[in-house]
């Protein structure tokens, strides 16, 4: 690895992790098409899709950690959907991960543009009054919380993703969490994802040492920073720059495939 290979892997750690630690996701459905397609943009090696879904599982993990750190005070983690969600996802994703070898880079692509056009048409249904709600008063369906969480855990410990950018629109969409709430236990939930689909990705042998080291430090760094950064913005702007993100990663991986 040279110098400006080791440069451009850190920054798309950093800003992938910290926009990860602001909206509450994992930060893949950033970082995935960003390491898929910068590096071969500045003449550096080009990644496979099952290299860039094991950096991007590894890199999730430690992601979330930072993030949740961050948001350990002021109430904001629901510890009920927290268990819920998170053991269901982490079963889903471990059999996504080790399930993903058997897969095709084609096959892995088009199930992430499935996962992120589906997460796309849901951050775009009104959400309203949601973030009136009294976080000590904020009640949801734990079963269908379980089931939602495993079929997310199942697709994204295929594409090494720990699925937040689906959990988030569930969540504020079908069981009407409010944002803030939201964000800081996806990114809970999303670390216990991410448990499974790493032990999947790197027991398969999928997973590069080395620029997942870089991706690993530069989430220790830029979560946290995202994460306080969270705090301060509007609930509805984190509601439209996730929204965005998603759509435009969702257009862009859709190209490709087609």
């Amino acid at each position: 690895m040279d110098l400006g290979f080791i440069i451009t892997i850190f920054l798309i750690g950093f800003i992938g992790s910290y926009i990860s630690g602001m909206l509450g996701i994992g930060g893949s459905i950033i970082k995935y098409p960003m390491l898929l397609y910068i590096p071969p943009l500045f003449g550096l090696a080009a990644f496979s899709a099952h290299e860039v879904s094991g950096i991007s599982a590894v890199q999730v993990f430690f992601a979330t950690i930072g993030g949740v750190w961050a948001y350990r005070k002021g109430g904001f983690l629901n510890k009920k959907l927290i268990i819920y969600m998170g053991a269901s996802i982490l079963v889903g994703s471990f059999i996504g991960g080790f399930g993903s070898k058997l897969m095709s880079e084609g096959g892995i692509n088009i199930i992430y543009g499935i996962l992120a056009l589906i997460a796309a048409v849901m951050m775009f249904i009104p959400k309203k009054g949601l973030d009136d709600i009294p976080l000590d008063q904020v009640t949801f369906n734990t079963w269908l919380a379980a089931v939602l969480a495993f079929i997310v855990g199942i697709g994204s410990g295929i594409v090494g993703a720990a699925g937040a950018f689906l959990l988030v629109p569930i969540m504020l969409v079908v069981l009407k969490i409010p944002t803030r709430m939201t964000i800081a236990s996806s990114l809970a939930i999303t670390f216990i994802s991410s448990i499974g689909a790493t032990v999947g990705k790197i027991s398969t042998g999928q997973v590069e040492f080395w620029p997942s080291l870089i991706m690993v430090i530069a989430s220790l760094i830029a979560s946290p920073l995202g994460a306080i950064a969270g705090k301060k913005v509007n609930t509805k702007i984190l509601q439209v720059v996730l929204a965005l993100l998603i759509l435009a990663t969702a257009i862009k991986i859709w190209m490709d495939i087609l």
